[in-house]
Formats: C-alpha cells, sequence, structure tokens
C-alpha cells in the first residue's frame, strides 16, 4: 500500500469525534483507556508522594533488571525496520515507534487508546526531529480500522494481555501484509512468586489484565492464525538485579543458562515470539 495512502488513511482514524470514538468502546475498554490516561499522565505521576507513587508504579524499579530482553528487543526494531511500514500496536508512549522512525522505517505508526500517550508519543517525535516518518493515533488495537495487509512489521511490547485475543490475533493478521512479522513482548503467568506479587500490588493493573497474563496456552491460540517462531524466555534471577545492581552481570550471566532449560524457564518473568504471516 502507498505510504501516502496510507497517511490519508490515518488522519481520517484521527478525526473520528472524541463522542463518537468514546461510544464505539465497550465498557471493558473505557476502564482501560481511563487506566492509562492516568497511567501516562506525566504530570500528574511527576506530583506524586513516594507512597502514593509506589503503590501505583513500584513495579517500574523491576524493568532495570530488563537489560537482555531489551537489547533483543532494539536488535530486532534495528534489523526489521528499515524501509518498512512498522506499527507500534498499542504503543503507549512510542518508544518503540520512535526507535523504528530512527532506525529508517518508511513510516512509523503507533496506534493507543489512551489519547495522553497519543499526545505524548507525538510530542517526543517533535521533539526527537522524527515528525516526518511517525504517526500517532488513538485507536482500539482490537479494531484499529487500518486498510488490509496495510503494515510489513510489528511490535507488541507488553500489552497483547490487556486485549482479548479472539479479536487481536484476527486483527493483527488481517493487517500484516505478506510475508510480514510481529514480534511480541510479554510478561509469563507461570511463576508463583510473581503471580504472588502482583496478587499484592492491584493498583497498578487493570481488572482485565489482572486474569489475562499469557501463557504457553496463547501460543498455541496464535498459531492458529499466525506460524509462531523463536520463542525466548527472559529474567528468573536478574529480577533480583533491581536490588543487587552490583550483582546484575553476575545474574544475566545465569539466566542466560537457566532460561534454556525447560521447566526452570517457564519461572521466567518476559517472554518474547514472533509471529509471521502464514504463506
Amino acid at each position: 500500500m502507498e505510504i501516502q495512502a496510507l497517511r490519508a488513511r490515518l488522519g481520517e482514524i484521527a478525526g473520528i469525534p472524541d463522542r463518537q470514538w468514546l461510544d464505539s468502546l465497550s465498557e471493558r475498554k473505557k476502564k482501560e483507556l481511563e487506566f492509562h490516561d492516568r497511567d501516562r499522565d506525566r504530570k500528574q505521576v511527576a506530583q506524586l508522594d513516594q507512597d502514593t507513587y509506589e503503590r501505583f508504579y513500584g513495579n517500574r524499579k523491576y524493568y532495570q533488571a530488563t537489560g537482555l530482553s531489551k537489547a533483543h528487543v532494539d536488535g530486532w526494531i534495528a534489523s526489521n525496520a528499515p524501509g518498512k511500514v512498522f506499527l507500534d500496536y498499542a504503543c503507549g508512549n512510542g518508544e518503540n515507534a520512535l526507535k523504528a522512525a530512527r532506525a529508517g522505517a518508511s513510516l512509523s505508526i503507533g496506534i493507543d487508546i489512551s489519547r495522553v500517550s497519543v499526545v505524548n508519543a507525538t510530542e517526543d517525535a517533535r521533539s526527537q526531529g522524527l515528525s516526518a516518518n511517525t504517526v500517532f493515533v488513538q485507536a482500539d488495537a482490537e479494531n484499529t480500522q487500518l486498510p488490509d495487509s496495510s503494515v510489513d512489521t510489528i511490535i507488541c511490547s507488553g500489552m497483547l494481555h490487556h486485549l482479548d485475543l479472539s479479536f487481536a490475533f484476527p486483527e493483527l493478521r488481517r493487517i500484516l501484509a505478506p510475508g510480514g512479522k510481529i514480534l511480541a513482548v510479554e510478561a509469563l503467568d507461570y511463576n508463583p512468586l510473581i503471580k504472588l506479587y502482583r496478587k499484592l500490588t492491584p493498583d497498578m493493573r487493570t481488572e482485565w489484565e489482572k486474569a489475562h497474563i499469557l501463557d504457553l496456552r496463547d501460543l498455541q491460540f496464535a498459531a492458529r492464525f499466525f506460524d509462531v517462531r523463536d520463542i525466548r524466555f527472559w529474567h528468573i534471577s536478574s529480577i533480583a538485579g533491581a536490588h543487587l545492581s552490583f550483582a546484575l552481570p553476575a545474574l544475566n550471566a545465569l539466566d542466560k543458562v537457566l532460561t534454556h532449560i525447560w521447566g526452570i524457564r517457564l519461572m521466567a518473568w518476559i517472554f518474547t515470539f514472533e509471529l509471521h504471516s502464514k504463506k
């Protein structure tokens, strides 16, 4: 699909009146929108006292220990974005879309249900000089309204568990161009300690996502729509590096062993997998 025509369609999506947009959403999606508008409000977050910040955002410190999976994602974007129409699916503040734009994507798109996220991403693109090949629009990930086969490369980073996969996977298949590929980055729902932490920190998550953290059964479901490839597991011992930064290199080295042992690797915090269009 020509870039100009795709840009025009994105403009039409962005021009949908707010009332019409809200009326199109189910109650579940409206709750997700409300949660993520609050979650991504930078000014509001900056004004929180330490106790309130810990209540809502205390899990962010653990992402300091995700260097290995982050390097994998960054390398994947650098390899698969150049010259492609790239989609950051449920993009949040658009970090991955901006990485794709810097890597040379012909057009890097970010869609998100949160208006605050779209505004943040658009402002960041402007401040980083990336507006020429980026577009961010508010859209429903389960019904993007993008044209068929219009996107070459997609990243789904930490967001599939916010969606109903019975709608999301068919929609991803519909918009993915022949020969296209998707990288998914998700939390894994097996480690009992991580599951306990999620239970003890309910304000950090929506009701839907609490019940829909992915496991290997979701990969079996994905295989109905895509070829599932390159499944990798990340972060077992390295999670402790959020509190023991001096030990993180050793913990990462240990994880390179543990995440290749069947059974033990299911205790990983994060897993990644690729979805390829079926021939």
